[in-house]
Formats: C-alpha cells, sequence, structure tokens
C-alpha cells in the first residue's frame, strides 16, 4: 500500500516536472539524461535476487512497449522561435495516471505469482523500456527537426 501511494506521489511529481520542462526547447541533453541515469539501476540484476525468467522479461518488455507506445502517441510538439518544444496537452496527466493505475493493479496482479525481487526487477525493465522508448522517439523528432532547419 506504502509503495502504491509513493507511486502516486511520484506519478504527480512527473506531471509536474513534465509541465515545467514544456517551457524550455527540446535538447539532446535532456532526453538522453533520464534514460542514461536511469540503466544504472540495471545493476540490480547483478544479485541473484532481482534475476527474471525469459517469461517475466518478455511480460515486462511487452507492457513497457505498450505503455511507451501510448505516450508517444500523446506527445505532442510544437515550434517556438526556431526551437522545438513538447507541448503541454490536457490529456497527458489523465494518461499518466491512467498508467500509473494499470501499472499498480499490474503489480497487485503480479504479486500473487512471483517474489519482491522479480517484481522490482519486473517493474524497473517495464519503466525502462517505457522511458527509453519515449526518448529515442523524442530524439529522432528533434534530429528531424533539426535537419528540416539547416535545410
Amino acid at each position: 500500500m506504502i509503495a502504491s501511494l509513493g507511486a502516486v506521489v511520484m506519478g504527480i511529481l512527473v506531471i509536474v516536472i513534465r509541465q515545467k520542462a514544456s517551457k524550455t526547447p527540446l535538447t539532446m541533453k535532456k532526453i538522453l539524461i533520464p534514460p542514461v541515469a536511469m540503466s544504472t539501476g540495471a545493476l540490480m540484476f547483478v544479485f541473484p535476487y532481482f534475476r527474471l525468467s525469459p517469461l517475466h522479461i518478455f511480460e515486462s518488455v511487452l507492457i513497457g512497449l505498450l505503455f511507451s507506445i501510448v505516450i508517444i502517441w500523446t506527445t505532442k510538439y510544437e515550434v517556438k522561435a526556431d526551437d522545438l518544444y513538447v507541448r503541454t496537452t490536457k490529456a497527458f496527466p489523465i494518461i499518466l495516471m491512467s498508467l500509473l493505475i494499470l501499472r499498480i493493479a499490474l503489480k497487485y496482479i503480479f504479486s500473487l505469482s512471483t517474489t519482491p525481487g522479480e517484481m522490482g526487477g519486473m517493474f524497473f525493465l517495464l519503466a525502462f523500456v517505457m522511458i527509453l522508448l519515449w526518448r529515442l522517439s523524442m530524439l529522432m523528432k528533434l534530429m528531424k527537426f533539426k535537419k528540416q532547419q539547416a535545410l
């Protein structure tokens, strides 16, 4: 219960950070730092307690992929003064909270058949895949924009 409450607080924090980030233009640094910083969490897999079976890896990657598609689809961009910005949308907080609620429900369902260590590994992998794919789509959008600006 406490972990779920913490996840809700983190979700609200992400929404606030996203709102502030929309006031500054996209840069490669801003896009790449979150997944690079998050990747250090993969060190958890050094310990057998957190290691995943192939089925758990597949489930985590698949759900992360599906969640990333939703976030990629709802991320909108706008051009201001020759810079690319992520546009704030009213749908983003609703979608983010919906994904969070779905993630909490999945955590409950998976907890019935997995250990806490496996759960931690699965949800780290799910979040990492989601963030990585979303950020890669942002990077491609930024590179395409910069290429068009150069012409």
